[in-house]
């Protein structure tokens, strides 16, 4: 957003300071990428108008403004600012903020607690914050990059609202250049595909972007404007967002699965591309493909698990990067394969009758007779050799005799199962003509 009053400057110019922290916004208004919070007629922007903040926490990836946000929220508020890190502060350091807070309180003024990365303060400490938070003693504005419904337990989140704060966008990413720019009064010593790949190597974090402009900044001024190669010798990219053990990594498989199911190859790649890139271990995905084949494709395409096998076997002969491609080629073949999952709903709902039926025996007809009692109590009695038949299929029955016959497996007519569903209505109609002549 552009600042609307002028009297307000937009950026404190010492120069002395990073440049990050010399262009934070002053007030909300001038916050960018996170409109859909902050405008007039949005969350935060209405609590702020009625001055009636509640606690909350603000979840978002690095460098998109939560600091800055719980800051000016304070500000406008009117609430005195009391921040602490999880990474460096106890329980004993609450404790100072509490009863400061509640001293402030008795001559009727308020308190924001700010806790950064909350999410790394354990249960214990989590529920030191809860009767001040119920009290009214602090408003607690937390923040954090990972899933609070993960790391942040019940109690506390049943007292807070969630807000969700959104990677910056090329628009919101623009928008800081510009203003670096003005602060300056010097234009990045970039071209327009440069300027672009600036952009693109923040990858949605403005903290990051105000860094790099900060180098190029430095650097000695030149005729010709830097290309994308010279871009890259002097500044170097952002790693990618993901964590393999918290949110990113279950996210990004999601998308690499979903997309298979979709038939989408061209986004599982990009999916397979962003996790490898993110350092993934490539032998994590071999196992979720082999484990997709089965379970989304199945009997529709019963070379689709071999595929996904394959695959795992040539990436543990070659490693990276030459085995990466042997996943990226199991990855089109089961997304462009044809999709049941009726063996998977099949063996679900057989686990739910075995779970259900307990210890029935199996009927005797079917079972083996080794010894003479076991042939006098009828085993193996009237068994039919299926491939002895006319038809190949004798029609017996194999379930308990104490039990209904059940149909678990229910083929689609996705490719190979097409035949299998014809070849099952054959055999159910011998099944019935065997049963009606006996």
């Amino acid at each position: 957003m552009e600042p609307t009053e002028a009297a307000l400057p937009l950026f404190d110019d010492e120069p002395a300071r990073p440049l990050a922290d010399r262009m934070r916004p002053t007030r909300l208004d001038q916050v960018v990428g996170q409109e859909h919070l902050l405008a007039s007629d949005a969350p935060l922007g209405r609590m702020v108008a009625q001055q009636r903040l509640v606690s909350s926490i603000l979840w978002g990836p690095p460098g998109v403004g939560k600091t800055t946000i719980a800051r000016l929220l304070a500000e406008q508020s009117n609430l005195v600012f009391e921040p602490v890190s999880a990474t460096f502060s106890g329980v004993a350091d609450l404790r100072k903020v509490f009863a400061s807070a509640q001293k402030r309180r008795t001559v009727g003024q308020g308190t924001l607690l700010f806790v950064d990365e909350i999410h790394r303060f354990n249960r214990a400490q989590q529920d030191s914050f809860l009767p001040y938070v119920e009290d009214g003693t602090v408003v607690l504005v937390g923040a954090t990059t990972e899933n609070p419904s993960f790391e942040l337990n019940g109690a506390l989140l049943s007292r807070t609202q969630v807000f969700v704060l959104k990677r910056l966008d090329e628009t919101a990413l623009s928008t800081l250049i510009s203003r670096a720019e003005e602060l300056t009064g010097r234009p990045l010593p970039l071209d327009a595909a440069a300027r672009q790949a600036l952009i693109a190597m923040s990858d949605g974090d403005g903290r990051y972007l105000l860094n790099m402009i900060e180098q190029l900044q430095a650097l000695p001024v030149t005729e010709q404007p830097l290309d994308t190669t010279a871009l890259a010798r002097h500044v170097q990219q952002r790693a990618p967002l993901y964590d393999k053990s918290q949110e990113g990594h279950y996210n990004l498989i999601s998308a690499l699965h979903k997309s298979m199911r979709g038939s989408d190859p061209d986004a599982a790649l990009y999916w397979l591309a962003r996790m490898l890139d993110g350092g993934e271990d490539p032998l994590f995905v071999a196992r979720r493909i082999v484990r997709f084949a089965s379970e989304d494709i199945g009997m529709a395409d019963p070379h689709a698990v071999q595929q996904a096998l394959a695959a795992w076997d040539v990436y543990e002969r070659l490693g990276s990067p030459e085995g990466e491609l042997a996943i990226a080629q199991a990855v089109v073949y089961l997304a462009t394969a044809p999709k049941s999952i009726a063996v998977y709903r099949g063996f679900s709902a057989a686990q739910r009758s075995a779970h259900r039926t307990g210890s029935l025996m199996p009927p005797a007809h079917i079972l083996n007779a080794p010894t003479r009692l076991m042939k006098e109590l009828g085993y193996g009695k009237e068994y039919q050799y299926d491939p002895d038949t006319a038809e190949g299929f004798s029609g017996a029955d194999y379930f308990p005799d104490d039990m209904d016959r059940e149909a678990y497996y229910k083929p689609t007519r996705n490719g190979y199962e097409a035949q299998i569903t014809e070849r099952l209505r054959q055999w159910a109609a011998l099944r019935a003509r065997s049963q009606a002549t006996e």
